[in-house]
């Protein structure tokens, strides 16, 4: 998700419950869920603390490499029939039974190498700075990183901080 640029703060919270808390305390001041991002060490389902889940297009992934992996499979099955036409027994040049194997071997390497390829784009990696985070986050803590300008980030830090924020820490936000 792509915060606007400017400064950012992130609000840390010892337990989910309260930091959903502060993300309706967020709302309330007037933040939608697209202008705040939730940094965990833990997977919380996506929508737990009312962030909109972030769209993506993984699924599509396996199934373009599986039609890459079937038509390469096919071409290298009958590219080396045709390569060296043996006739064995009065058997045809090209026979499917022996070439299923090797495009069902195609297809499935083809799906699983995409959906990895898939996993590192859709995963955004490498990650981008984000500019304010806490080691605390990964022990334990959950963040609530708002980014935007000046004057609307004091209403972000007082509404975080009336949420039951354990600490609120600002920093410069470089986008990117």
């Amino acid at each position: 998700m792509a915060l606007p640029a400017g400064r950012a703060i992130l609000g840390l919270f010892g337990d989910a419950e309260t930091a959903a808390g502060a993300s309706e305390a967020l709302e309330r001041a007037g933040f939608g869920p697209e202008e705040w991002e939730v940094l965990s060490g833990a997977p919380y389902p996506p929508g737990a603390f009312g962030e909109h889940p972030s769209p993506h297009r993984l699924y599509v992934f396996p199934f373009v490499g599986a039609a890459c992996g079937f038509a390469v499979a096919v071409l290298l099955t009958v590219g080396t029939q045709l390569a060296q036409p043996l006739v064995t027994g009065g058997k045809p040049i090209l026979s499917l039974p022996p070439m299923i194997h090797v495009m069902y071997e195609g297809t499935m390497l083809g799906a699983i190498l995409f959906t990895v390829l898939g996993i590192i784009f859709e995963s955004r990696l490498p990650k981008r700075q984000i500019g304010v985070y806490d080691p605390r986050v990964t022990a334990g803590y959950i963040g609530l990183l708002v980014a935007g300008p000046e004057d609307r980030l004091r209403r972000a830090e007082q509404a975080l901080r009336q949420a039951g924020a354990a600490e609120v820490v600002t920093e410069r936000y470089r986008h990117g």
